[in-house]
C-alpha cells in the first residue's frame, strides 16, 4: 500500500505541473492547449511511473522492507561511539573519504562538523532520464548529486554520538516529484556499516592489547618468581655439613647455626602472588645468613646493620638485599685472608629509599665488577618492577672494598604490589 502511495502521489504531482503549465501558457494566448496537456501527460506518465517503480523495487532489495521510512529520499542515523568527540570527528571524516563518488567535502574540526557532495550513481544503466537530465533540459528540477551532513555530539566520559544526513542536492519539495532510486538510503547505510566497522575493529585491537599485556604479566611473574626464588645451593650445603661437624665438638653452636638457617629458609621460600616483601623481612633474611657465616668465618667476620626501624616496613623486593650481601662475602671477605666488615645502611629521601651494602673486602675487580648471575637478576628484577625508577649502582668502598647501592621509590613499590 505505501508502494502504490508513493506511485500515486507522484502521478498527482506531475499532473497539477501539467495542469499548471496549460494554465499558464492558456493566459497569453487564445489556442487550445488540450493537446498539448495530453501529450505532456502521457510523456511524464511514461517516464515518471516506471522511475517510480524501480525506486520501490530497489529499495525493498536494499533495506528488505517497504515503508515510509526507507521510501524517502532523506535518510538521517544516529550512531553511538564509545570515543571522545575529536577521535570520532577523525573516524567520521576518515569513513566519509573512502566512499565512492565523494567530492567537495568540508570539514570543519572546531564546529565537529563535515559536509560532502556525492554523486548518485544509476543503478540501472544509461536510461533516458539520465540523458535528459545530464543535457541540462531538467536542471531546474534539481540535479543528479546527493549531499551527506555528518555531525558530532560529545557525550559523557569517552563516548561521542555521530548523526548522518544523507539526502538529495535540492530542496525538499523536489521530494514530491522525484525519486533518487534509493541512492541516499545506500549511502546511509554504508556509512552506518563503515563506522560500525571500526569501532569493532577499534574493539577488537584493544581486547587484543589487554590479552598481550596479561600474557606479558603472566611472564613477568614467571620470570620475577624464578628470579627471586634463588636459594643458594652451596651455601646450604656447607651450612649443613658444617652444622653436621658441629654437633660432634660444640653442639650449642650447631644448635645456633640450625636457628639461624630454618629462619633464612623461611624467608628465602617464594610466596604465591608475591612480588613485594618489607625492607624488615629482607634483613632478617641477610640478617640470619651473616649470622650463620659468623659462625663459620669467627672472628674474620664483622656486621654493622644501620637502618631505622621507621624503614622496616618499606615495601622492597624479596631476595635482593640478599644477593648483596652474599656478594659482599663471596667476593669482598671470603678471598680476604684477615676478613673483614659488611655494613647494611638504609635511607629514605624524599621519593626513594636507598639500601646499601658495602664491604671492606678486596674491592671491584673482574670477579665482582656487576657481570655476574647475580647482579644481572637484581638488575632485571628492578627493570620489570620499576622501570627506570628504580637503580642498581656499583662504588669504590673507601677505603677498601665495595659499596653497592640500591634505590627504589617509595610509593611505586606498594603499587605494583
Amino acid at each position: 500500500m505505501t508502494a502504490l502511495l508513493l506511485i500515486v502521489r507522484l502521478f498527482l504531482a506531475w499532473l497539477v505541473l501539467c495542469i499548471l503549465l496549460v494554465l499558464f501558457l492558456s493566459l497569453f494566448s487564445n489556442h487550445d492547449f488540450g493537446w498539448l496537456f495530453g501529450l505532456l501527460l502521457l510523456s511524464f506518465t511514461v517516464l515518471i511511473l516506471p522511475s517510480a517503480y524501480s525506486h520501490v523495487r530497489r529499495v525493498r532489495l536494499i533495506a528488505g522492507r517497504i515503508d515510509r521510512a526507507t521510501l524517502g529520499n532523506r535518510h538521517q542515523r544516529q550512531i553511538e561511539v564509545p570515543f571522545e568527540a575529536n577521535e570520532a570527528f577523525a573516524l567520521l571524516d576518515a569513513v566519509l573519504r573512502e566512499q565512492p563518488r565523494v567530492e567537495g567535502i568540508e570539514s570543519t574540526r572546531d564546529s565537529l562538523l563535515i559536509r560532502a557532495k556525492v554523486r548518485r550513481p544509476e543503478p540501472y544503466g544509461d536510461g533516458l532520464l539520465e540523458r535528459i537530465d545530464r543535457s541540462g533540459l531538467l536542471t531546474w528540477f534539481g540535479n543528479r548529486r546527493n549531499q551527506v551532513t555528518g555531525t558530532v555530539t560529545p557525550g559523557t566520559g569517552a563516548s561521542s554520538s555521530i548523526v548522518l544526513l544523507c539526502e538529495p542536492d535540492s530542496p525538499a519539495w523536489m521530494d514530491a516529484i522525484a525519486v533518487d532510486h534509493g541512492s541516499n538510503l545506500e549511502t546511509a547505510e554504508a556509512l552506518v556499516r563503515a563506522v560500525t566497522r571500526r569501532v569493532n575493529e577499534h574493539r577488537r585491537n584493544e581486547q587484543a592489547a589487554v590479552q598481550q599485556t596479561a600474557t606479558e604479566k603472566e611472564l613477568t611473574v614467571a620470570r620475577l618468581n624464578l628470579l627471586h626464588a634463588q636459594v643458594e645451593p652451596h651455601f646450604l650445603y656447607n651450612t649443613l655439613a658444617s652444622a653436621q661437624l658441629l654437633t660432634r665438638s660444640d653442639p650449642a653452636r650447631a644448635d645456633l647455626m640450625l636457628g639461624h638457617l630454618i629462619s633464612y629458609l623461611r624467608h628465602s621460600l617464594p610466596r604465591a602472588e608475591q612480588n613485594f616483601s618489607t625492607l624488615g623481612e629482607e634483613l632478617e633474611r641477610a640478617n640470619a645468613y651473616l649470622e650463620i657465616l659468623k659462625i663459620r668465618m669467627g672472628s674474620r667476620l664483622t656486621t654493622r646493620i644501620d637502618v631505622a626501624p621507621a624503614l622496616h616496613g618499606v615495601p622492597f623486593p624479596p631476595m635482593m638485599l640478599q644477593t648483596l650481601v652474599e656478594n659482599a662475602i663471596k667476593h669482598g671477605l671470603e678471598p680476604k685472608p684477615e676478613g673483614g666488615t659488611v655494613w647494611v645502611i638504609a635511607k629514605a629521601g624524599d621519593r626513594d629509599v636507598s639500601v646499601t651494602v658495602a664491604d671492606d673486602g678486596r674491592g671491584l675487580h673482574a670477579e665482582s665488577s656487576g657481570t655476574g648471575i647475580g647482579l644481572k637478576n637484581v638488575r632485571e628484577r628492578l627493570r620489570l618492577l620499576y622501570g627506570p625508577s628504580a637503580a642498581l649502582t656499583l662504588a669504590n668502598n673507601f677505603p677498601a672494598g665495595v659499596a653497592a647501592t640500591i634505590a627504589v621509590p617509595k610509593t611505586e613499590g606498594a603499587s605494583h604490589a
